[in-house]
């Protein structure tokens, strides 16, 4: 059998849909940062991006209109507003890089799993290289800048141990315990992120040309803020560090260079990606208090994702991905 020749399934097409519709709206940020980065080094790195992103989006067209499936509308030129001041430091954007990347390395490992056409799975093996290079980049820069904070470090004990009391779960009553180092693996991954997404809210609702928009980006600034603080509340209280925050890498321009709509859409899409993180830490949290931090942000971001739907919907933003044919439908033409 010619695997090459398999019709692409519905897993399939999803992914490609995803990966371009999300790939054009970073792709567009990539653009205006470009145009802003006074820093060769950071600038070089954001070239290789947008180039790698270049022949990504060609293979996905190519994949899309052999199988006769319309290509998304996605995200153009036409949500970018060229020349406007400046709206992020240098240094953030070399930040927003490396975490859009590791969206990115996250939703071709899910793009992969779900594959079958050798094709298909040659293509995202690429373009999880293609991250993967892009990840060790962004790190190496960042911390040559000083501007990456690792994880807190542990000291070694002095051997293996069992769990030998049942106040190991206990967050809230008695003893407790400190944070496990795989309870801190998702505190800390979530922690940048919010971060990420509270910056951004910040900028973007400066920036908003709607009322509407605006009110929900600052309404997902709080939303965020009230995140990193449950889980620095957490981490404080075994004495360790959290990220830093990086709202000052924000300059003080209302000057927009985006649409609404693509504002609007990257926030949304920052919430719902984080959904995948907080499940992961629920699933490794022991501990009861982190259980609930999880639990309560969990409901929040669906609460936001409300919001956000009906937002997209009520302007007409919303693209519509492929959906299985209505039979029903279907058979009242007969």
């Amino acid at each position: 059998m010619d695997e090459n020749k398999l019709k692409l399934t519905s897993s399939e097409i999803g992914t490609l849909w995803g990966e371009y519709v999300n790939g054009t709206m970073t792709d567009v940020v990539n653009r205006y940062m470009v145009s802003i980065i006074e820093d060769e080094a950071i600038k070089a790195i954001f070239e290789d991006a947008l180039k790698m992103f270049e022949k990504q989006k060609q293979q996905i067209v190519t994949f899309m209109e052999k199988e006769g499936f319309p290509v998304p509308i996605g995200f153009t030129e036409s949500d970018l507003y060229k020349g406007k001041q400046r709206l992020f430091t240098d240094i953030f954007c070399l930040n927003y890089l490396h975490i859009m990347t590791l969206h990115g390395l996250l939703g071709h490992s899910t793009s992969l799993a779900v594959s079958v056409r050798k094709d298909l799975r040659d293509f995202y093996d690429s373009c999880d290289n293609d991250a993967k290079k892009m990840y060790h980049q962004t790190i190496e820069l960042l911390l040559e800048k000083g501007s990456f904070q690792r994880d807190p470090l542990f000291y070694p004990a002095n051997n293996p141990e069992y769990v030998s009391s049942q106040d190991f779960t206990d967050g809230f009553f008695g003893k407790g315990r400190r944070l496990a180092a795989t309870e801190i693996i998702s505190i800390s991954l979530n922690l940048k992120k919010s971060i990420m997404a509270k910056t951004l809210s910040i900028a973007f609702s400066q920036v908003a040309q709607t009322k509407e928009v605006r009110k929900f980006l600052m309404d997902t600034e709080k939303t965020s803020d009230g995140q990193i603080k449950s889980f620095t509340k957490i981490m404080q209280s075994d004495n360790l560090p959290v990220p830093k925050s990086w709202e000052t890498e924000v300059t003080t321009s209302a000057d927009s260079p985006f649409s609404d709509k693509l504002m609007l859409y990257h926030i949304g899409f920052l919430f719902q990606a984080a959904q995948n993180y907080h499940g992961a830490g629920l699933a490794s949290a022991i501990r009861t208090d982190l259980v609930a931090a999880y639990e309560g942000t969990i409901l929040k971001n669906l609460m936001v994702t409300k919001k956000w739907f009906d937002l997209m919907v009520q302007n007409k933003w919303l693209e519509q991905p492929p959906l299985a044919p209505n039979r029903k439908e279907i058979a009242k033409e007969i």
